[in-house]
This record gives structure tokens, sequence and C-alpha cells, in this order.
């Protein structure tokens, strides 16, 4: 009776380290493919909002990190797509907020294999860089003037709303199927809003 006793207790002992180890390895394997908070995707840097006249001038800094799916997508000669979207609004408490200002932005980012050269291009402007993060670089520097049409009230406070994306929708069909299960297609910064006083 106490031979059997003693080889179940060891048998439950060997079930027990054998699922702490194997504990102690999915959580090393997890996070192995688990990446860092921060470490890709797009943060917004301190934008400001300056009034001019009858214009308004954006700047905002952003801080642009590709996944390795869209880096290895760029590096194979597949233009990707990003929109700046930016919204200055005043808020009204009688009815809807009034958008005095809604602006979008397209960004075109591609790799030229016979030159070797990386390619950004904003509206009908194009610049050649020798490298991906020199393009980023630039890419992640945002000056935009705009005129307002009736101007800006002196004495109310407006709320700026700003983002800076992937734009899916512009992506070769074949590519637009795979982003739209995977976060690695998904890079994106979250609405950064706030306060803007003439």
């Amino acid at each position: 009776m106490t031979v059997f006793s003693t080889r179940c207790c060891r048998r439950l002992e060997l079930l027990g380290a054998l699922l702490a180890l194997w504990l102690v390895a999915a959580a090393a394997i997890a996070t192995l493919f688990t990446a860092p908070a921060g470490a890709q995707g797009i943060e917004v840097k301190k934008p400001t909002v300056t009034i001019e006249d009858n214009a308004f001038v954006l700047d905002a800094q952003f801080d642009i990190t590709l996944t390795p799916t869209l880096e290895e997508a760029v590096n194979k000669g597949v233009p990707i797509y990003f929109l700046l979207e930016f919204e200055l609004i005043r808020p009204r408490w009688y009815w809807f907020n009034d958008r005095v200002v809604s602006l979008q932005q397209h960004y075109r980012l591609s790799y030229n294999a016979l030159t070797r050269q990386y390619r950004l291009g904003v509206g009908h402007l194009y610049q050649n860089f020798s490298t991906l993060s020199e393009a980023l670089e630039v890419m992640s520097r945002v000056r935009k003037r705009q005129e307002i049409q009736g101007g800006l009230g002196k004495d109310t406070t407006y709320t700026a709303a700003l983002r800076f994306r992937l734009d899916t929708s512009q992506l070769p069909k074949p590519f637009q199927l795979n982003a739209l299960g995977s976060s690695q297609w998904q890079v994106s910064s979250d609405w950064f809003r706030w306060t803007v006083t003439p």
C-alpha cells in the first residue's frame, strides 16, 4: 500500500514540476513575441497651433516606428500610405460643435529597388532618401498653414484634434485583406486633443 502511494505522489510531483516548467517556457515565449509598449506605432509629440491673421499654422512632430511586416512590405516595393487628420472645433453648448477646420494630408512611402532609394510623396511633391529612417524622419515633422474663412473669434476657446495613421484603404487589395485581422498593419496614433485660444 505504501509503495503505491509513494509512486503516485512522485508522479504527481513530477507532473506538477513539468506543468510549472511548461508555464515558465510559455511565458518566456510570449514575451519574446510580444513587442514592448510603444515599440511600434505612432505617437504625437507636442503639437501647436498658432493663429496668424485669417490663417492657422499647425506644427507637429510624430514618433513613427514601423512594424516588421510594414518595413518588409516597403522594402519589397509595396507602397504604403499614411493619413494626417487635423480638426479645429468650436464647442457650442446649444447645438452640435462647429468644425471650423478639417484638414487631411496624404503621404506615400515607397522603395525603388533599381535606384535603391526610398521615395516620400506629400501631395504632388516627392523627395528621395537613401535610408528608410531618413524618410520617416521627414514624414514625422509637419508644418502646415491654411487660410480660415471668416477667421477665428478672439474670445473663443477651440479644441484642436490631431491623428496620424496608416491608411490601409490605399493598400493593394491582397494586403487590405491581410490588414483586416493583423495588428502588424494597424499603425496609428490616438487622437491627440488640446485647447487653442487665438
